[in-house]
């Protein structure tokens, strides 16, 4: 494996330096071999906190030594005696009840490896299917978090506990009337089968369906000699006609002017539909090219969300309606992918009553259809935790998407993957017009890139969550700990008021997210405020905020008429409307200096708001 690799060829540059370096994560563990049971009851305990997370990989045979400056790893070689001790991994875990189980399915070949003349183990661990969690070690089930094991808490396991009594009635898991085995393809089967095998045969290729039978049953692509849903969208012939809209994916552009090309359907198994509709968005997306390279193609999403998202459209979608899947592409602006189906209450965090309104959604952490997931985790479809949502977040913290978010229907999602950046113009304008009152927040400091990314999407997903659209929760567990922690202790952001321990909801200082300074300003001009019209009294706004809250003191017709241009959702890149608006913008201002609104700085092309505007016109 490539990553197995790349880490022994880090460890052997460390180990030669004498150096540390962090290299354990949340799915990987490097440790000594251990001399007697008390270290091996450690290993026991991370093996199974990555059999109950998503899974992860244990390396045998480097130790760390020294503290501080003088911490190393050193290479303390893989001792043959310890193989029986890898074998218990598979028969020492248990149920919650306390009975052994086989796991071996759960645990590839391990494999020996030559690191600097020596040998160390590597062992592979699979996370184990959703309606197989969790599993017990001396009756306490782990969970991984970072690099760490913690138990997990009995809440947690009653909620799983409940989850699995649920799969065991999964819309997959219905049959679809008159299908018989006769009604699979061997050949699909069989390509399962082969994938299944990776990296070591678990189960025999099937010479005909008879022989598959016992099989098909046990993987619930049967029940009682009838084919589920499961067993028509892995291997079923002619899907269409069994599953109807269930095994259907259209896509179009959402264009003024519609091409035939724009539109299309595909109708076929879930593997294919899968690939069919990644084919789809990648050829109907805006494409640029950049420099590097000698000028290469680059896809306006990055593709991994798109492969991503479609996949987990097509896993969690719900099969007992039957609805197709659509794929909407407006160039330029986003892509919406509506999938049948609806959230578990218990993901959604939300009330619109409030007066900061939420609607925030709880990365989804398991599959609605838990045998299609444990199917497509096969084909390396599927990774579970929610992964689709972690990646949305993670891409757009990364500035490579704008903010995500969902709207919801009754018996429908529908996903926006929104083009451009979460810190585009827009945002770095705004936080320059709050920059006086920012740079008194950090006591004199400045935001960093990844302080303003986070603010930016925290700022943004109110702005969305007032549009009834739901946005994906940021929390410090997965996103920008050291951030959002510092953002807090400024006061820039703070918990909103539903906030719980289990579930904290950041919002940002209600400074930045003001947009109306209607009365402020009518305090200042009286009835003349509100003679003026609507565009004239948002660039008021605009100057006022500068006035207040900008170390720039004096805002310009321009900066006016961009803020006001973006509130207003103007088309991105329209040069020529923006200009007509700009023209707009500098009139009123115009108007505004002759009435006595504003004063233009001397030198400058910045105004500010005549304070004295009242007494001068009582005069």
């Amino acid at each position: 494996m490539k990553i197995i690799d790349e880490l022994l060829s880090k460890l052997a540059d460390l180990i030669q330096q004498g150096r540390f370096m962090e290299l354990e994560t949340e799915g990987l563990e490097i440790k000594p071999v251990p001399i007697d049971g008390g270290e091996w009851k450690e290993r026991h305990k991370s093996v199974n906190a990555f059999l109950n997370t998503r899974g992860g990989i244990l390396v045998l045979g480097v130790k760390e030594e020294g503290t501080g400056a003088a911490r190393r790893y050193v290479l303390s070689g893989w001792k043959e005696h310890a193989e029986p001790n890898l074998k218990e991994f598979q028969r020492i875990y248990t149920d919650r009840k306390g009975v052994k189980l086989d796991l071996g399915d759960c645990f590839p070949q391990m494999e020996i490896r030559t690191l600097l003349g020596e040998r160390v183990a590597v062992v592979y661990v699979d996370e184990l299917a959703a309606d197989r969690k969790f599993v017990f070690l001396n009756g306490t089930a782990y969970k991984r978090i970072l690099t760490g094991d913690h138990k997990i808490t009995e809440r947690e396991v009653e909620m799983q506990e409940e989850f699995k009594e649920e799969a065991t009635h999964a819309k997959e898991l219905q049959v679809v009337p008159d299908m018989q085995e006769t009604d699979l393809d061997l050949t699909k089967l069989n390509h399962f089968i082969f994938h299944l095998n990776q990296p070591q045969q678990v189960e025999t290729l099937k010479p005909d369906l008879a022989a598959a039978r016992a099989f098909l049953e046990r993987r619930c692509f049967l029940k009682n000699g009838t084919v589920t849903i499961l067993g028509a969208l892995v291997c079923g012939n002619h899907p269409g006609d069994r599953l109807g809209f269930r095994s259907h994916v259209h896509g179009y552009v959402d264009v003024a002017q519609q091409i035939a090309q724009d539109k299309q359907d595909f109708v076929d198994n879930v593997l294919q539909l899968m690939e069919s509709s990644l084919g789809y968005l990648l050829r109907n997306i805006q494409v640029g090219i950049i420099a590097a390279g000698g000028g290469t193609a680059v896809p306006q999403y990055p593709e991994e969300v798109l492969r991503e998202t479609v996949n987990n459209a097509l896993a969690h979608r719900d099969y007992s309606v039957d609805k197709q899947v659509i794929i909407a592409i407006k160039p330029g602006v986003h892509i919406a992918i509506r999938n049948p189906g609806k959230f578990r209450q218990t993901l959604l965090v939300e009330d619109g009553n409030s007066d900061i309104p939420v609607r925030r959604i709880l990365p989804e952490a398991k599959p609605r259809n838990p045998k299609l997931a444990d199917v497509l985790r096969v084909y390396r479809k599927w990774e579970g935790r929610g992964i689709g949502m972690a990646t949305l977040v993670n891409l757009c913290l990364q500035n490579r998407i704008d903010l995500p978010y969902y709207r919801i229907y009754t018996e429908e999602v529908c996903l926006h993957i929104c083009a451009g950046k979460l810190m585009g113009d827009r945002m770095e304008r705004l936080f320059d017009s709050f920059d006086r009152h920012i740079s008194i927040k950090l006591e004199g400091g400045s935001l960093t890139e990844e302080q303003k990314l986070v603010l930016a999407y925290l700022i943004k997903s109110e702005w969305a969550n007032e549009q009834y659209f739901y946005t994906i929760l940021l929390t410090p567990d997965n996103n920008h700990f050291a951030a959002l922690s510092i953002l807090e202790k400024s006061g820039l952001i703070s918990k909103h008021p539903l906030s719980t321990p289990a579930c904290p909801i950041y919002i940002a200082d209600r400074v930045l997210v003001q947009r109306s300074y209607t009365r402020e300003l009518r305090a200042m001009f009286g009835a003349a405020f509100d003679s003026l019209d609507e565009t004239a009294q948002a660039a008021l706004g605009v100057i006022y905020r500068h006035n207040h809250y900008c170390k720039e003191k004096g805002g310009s017709a321009k900066q006016a008429a961009f803020a006001l241009w973006y509130e207003r959702r103007g088309p991105e890149g329209d040069i020529k409307q923006f200009d007509t608006f700009y023209r707009k913008v500098r009139n009123i201002f115009n108007k505004l200096e002759r009435s006595g609104f504003v004063a233009k700085i001397a030198g400058t092309r910045g105004y500010i708001l005549c304070d004295d505007y009242k007494q001068s016109h009582i005069l």
